[in-house]
């Protein structure tokens, strides 16, 4: 690889732009373990390896842009949230953040249940062999012939998102001759995201039953008097990327309220309550996550004390943690391209990927870390924007981050915690081919999700 020096872009904060970035590391060698899945660390040569295998060996064998996730560490991180709710409360993976085959064996096999949120995502979780009892369905808008299915396969609950939904998925059980296990997903005017607390516009939204002017009571009603239904608890979700136990406190009050008057009324005590997922993860030094353990305490404590407040036998909790255990145990391996320095603002760093495998930034405004993982360097740092090769300004994988000014054509870099929802959000904008999915283990590396090929787009195009 190419290791000529170029003229650098602005390398001191007196000259920063104004936006969101972080300081540069004393070390721009250094691995921010936060940020990073377990095994990875920097050879003798200084090339970042994960599960054993350096960078450069895999971009050889896989290629670049490509996602390569650490095996070893998913597994943990399944264990650890299992073990840190233990066998009284259910761990559900939520699907969305990433899923395939083998995600779905590992998941069956290290004893956590899995959240699903439509008909392809169902047939995934079913082919590899997830049983039906474990399988949570989701979504605000179902279509017959996916709630057909998940009820003949047998799924373990359904998720009710409206009143429309609730007839619908009564119908189909007393088709099928079945009480069809459900829980209804309540809008409690709560909404967390991040470090901020919202009460703001929450009921403005396209999910759930709103708690406001006694709708989800009116929904337990009808969930309740139907023979097709076996309501079995309510579900709360309040945001993503969440870091505080504040907006779960409001939320688990609000919804203890709601069982409260459902005993009251009915003379029922629900026995379950999800309280959804949306815990964060460390995108870049700055954010500071909790153990499985800690939330699992938080949220036990926080449903025991308002089921006690309100004279409630303590209901089985669920939670559906998928960024928190996905996320951060991948990352995704480019190529640099072209590097242009901007004089006065910083240099602009091209990849061989870009929006069409990590959408976030652009999407979100999401910040991300990178690092030079081919080789080590001992030159300043220097202020760039990773950028890809899409035809659109706001084609940014990284905003603002520090990189070695001797920066060349043909390193490799790489950008942590982009497990959850980089390749399940990914596209084939400007008909770019979506990167593998590459699992590593103790030395092994192997392709769970193939890299696409220009076959692929044309067999779809019958034109």
């Amino acid at each position: 690889m190419s290791r000529s020096a170029h003229p650098a872009g602005p390398r001191h904060a007196d000259v920063l732009p104004e936006g969101h970035y972080s300081a540069p590391a004393a070390d721009l060698n250094a691995l921010d373990e936060k940020v990073w899945s377990r095994t990875v660390t920097r050879d003798a040569d200084g090339a970042l390896t994960v599960g054993g295998i350096a960078v450069a060996r895999l971009a050889e064998e896989f290629g670049t842009p490509a996602y390569f996730l650490d095996e070893s560490d998913f597994r943990a991180r399944c264990r650890a949230w299992a073990d840190a709710f233990g066998p009284d409360a259910d761990v559900f993976y939520a699907g969305k953040a990433f899923l395939s085959r083998a995600v779905v064996r590992w998941l069956t096999e290290e004893g956590l249940n899995l959240d699903v949120c439509s008909g392809g995502e169902l047939t995934t979780a079913l082919d590899a062999g997830m049983p039906a009892e474990r399988i949570a369905f989701h979504g605000n808008n179902k279509t017959v012939a996916e709630i057909e299915r998940a009820v003949g396969a047998g799924v373990g609950r359904i998720v009710l998102d409206s009143f429309q939904e609730i007839v619908r998925v009564a119908h189909i059980a007393q088709r099928h001759g079945i009480r069809q296990r459900v829980q209804i997903r309540v809008t409690v005017g709560v909404e967390a995201h991040t470090h901020e607390f919202i009460a703001t516009a929450h009921e403005d939204q396209k999910f759930g039953i709103a708690l406001a002017d006694g709708q989800a009571a009116e929904a337990v009603r009808r969930a309740l008097s139907l023979d097709g239904l076996d309501l079995i608890g309510v579900h709360s979700h309040i945001g993503s990327q969440i870091f505080d136990m504040a907006g779960f406190e409001v939320s688990a009050r609000r919804v203890v309220q709601l069982l409260a008057e459902v005993r009251d009324e009915h003379g029922v005590e629900l026995p379950e309550i999800d309280l959804g997922g949306g815990l964060g993860i460390a995108y870049t030094s700055d954010d500071d996550p909790r153990e499985p353990h800690e939330i699992a305490k938080a949220l036990s404590d926080i449903v025991t004390r308002e089921c006690e407040a309100a004279k409630l036998r303590t209901p089985r909790i669920s939670v559906e943690p998928g960024r928190a255990i996905v996320g951060p145990t991948a990352f995704t391996l480019y190529e640099v391209g072209t590097i242009k320095p901007l004089e006065g603002l910083r240099t602009y760093v091209s990849v061989d990927g870009g929006m069409s495998d990590n959408i976030r930034t652009a999407l979100y405004d999401a910040e991300y870390s990178v690092a030079l993982v081919s080789r080590t360097s001992d030159a300043e740092p220097m202020l760039v924007r990773v950028v890809g090769k899409h035809c659109e300004s706001g084609d940014i994988v990284v905003k603002d981050a520090f990189l070695p000014a001797d920066l060349a054509p043909g390193d490799l870099i790489a950008v942590p915690a982009t497990g959850a929802y980089c390749r399940s959000m990914a596209s084939n904008y400007n008909h770019a081919l979506r990167p593998p999915v590459v699992a590593v283990r103790d030395g092994e590396a192997r392709v769970i999700v193939r890299r696409e090929t220009e076959e692929d787009l044309l067999r779809l195009d019958v034109g």
